[in-house]
């Protein structure tokens, strides 16, 4: 792949298959359906391959935080193209491609209409193949480059919350904590743009060909839909070597939002097993219960954790997951993926277990 000109059948397959690698995060699908469409009334979004680029090059990361499940939630369009405005403003330099921090049902097209607007191509090179929680599992390792300082831009709210922008400089911890709380005084989600890097670097410590992979996963979903919900789940447990762990109905649903991030824990049962899934916005682990018997862990970050609707075969995110649905919940061993070099970090992991009260680095 050299170039894609994205037209709205690949926006379609781009979202679902972004919401499927966002493993119960990375945006909700209709603002992922939204900017998509968007983009493509707008413009000519294109996708080119990192090879296509110089190693110094600059690309600018682009990105959503915040919680999902927050009431406000919400990104107007014009925030994303405000975000990269504020930082090439703020740089006085060419940018010479767009990447998304991650895959997911917003943060797969996240940059497509800022492509459109501004001409500057999407990069198929994303900091990480699916979905993670905080700005260091996307920063590509940036946060340990002695006396790095990060740069960032942000723009979020109006409506019934206060609009926010403006560009923050420090240290990479620092930064994104005062982004996240942005995105807080915005009513849950701001768009970001944030710390330019060569080329050479993304290809050596992102994810490429990750954009690709959400693509292909999302035209698998499209093309087994009319089979109903289970036939789409069991094609892309094929096409990513997955495995089906268990159909069943959502017994129970515990979610908190703390700190900017939804926090919490899905239980999927069926007439003998069970499957219960913690979440930090994505699902961090899922244990199994045999008939009634001890928990098994079958599956940790940054293995991939998806529940699909029974009947549709949509992947859901974690905060659209209700009591009483049926779903399908399957795992992509990791080696499935295309991950950043920041996945295998044990400091980052020792941080899923502090929120999430579960063993990871052991599982690793």
């Amino acid at each position: 792949m050299t170039e894609i000109r994205c037209d709205m059948s690949t926006a379609k397959a781009a979202v679902l298959g972004g919401c499927f690698l966002g493993g119960g995060g990375g945006g909700p699908k209709d603002q992922g359906f939204a900017l998509g469409e968007l983009a493509i009334q707008v413009g000519q979004p294109r996708i080119v391959n990192i090879d296509s680029l110089h190693g110094d090059d600059k690309l600018l990361t682009v990105a959503l935080v915040g919680s999902p499940a927050s009431p406000g939630a919400l990104v107007k369009p014009i925030h994303y193209f405000r975000s990269v405005e504020l930082m090439r403003e703020g740089l006085k330099q060419e940018i010479a491609g767009l990447i998304t921090n991650e895959n997911g049902a917003v943060a797969t097209v996240n940059g497509w209409f800022q492509s459109a607007v501004t001409g500057i191509p999407v990069v198929d090179a994303p900091c990480n193949g699916r979905a993670h929680p905080t700005g260091s599992m996307g920063s590509m390792g940036l946060d340990r480059l002695k006396n790095y300082v990060s740069i960032q831009s942000f723009a979020g709210g109006g409506s019934s919350h206060p609009y926010v922008e403006g560009t923050v400089r420090s240290s990479l911890g620092v930064v994104s904590r005062l982004v996240r709380q942005a995105s807080i005084s915005a009513g849950g989600f701001v768009a970001v743009a944030r710390n330019p890097v060569e080329a050479s670097y993304v290809k050596q410590h992102g994810a490429p060909g990750a954009i690709y992979q959400a693509i292909e996963v999302g035209q698998t979903i499209v093309g087994n839909m009319a089979t109903g919900g289970i036939r789409v789940a069991e094609a892309c447990a094929d096409l990513l070597s997955g495995d089906i762990l268990l159909v069943g109905e959502v017994e129970r649903v515990n979610l908190d939002i703390d700190g900017g991030f939804d926090v919490g824990e899905v239980v999927v049962k069926d007439s003998e097993n069970s499957v219960r899934m913690t979440f930090w916005n994505e699902y961090m682990t899922a244990d199994k219960q045999l008939r009634g018997r001890f928990l098994e862990r079958v599956a940790t970050f940054p293995d991939l954790i998806v529940t699909m609707d029974c009947e549709s075969g949509m992947p859901l995110t974690t905060a659209e997951v209700e009591k009483g649905q049926r779903v399908v919940v399957l795992v992509v061993p990791k080696a499935g993926l295309k991950l950043s070099s920041t996945m295998g970090r044990k400091d980052l992991m020792e941080q899923v277990e502090k929120v999430i009260g579960e063993p990871i680095v052991d599982h690793l």
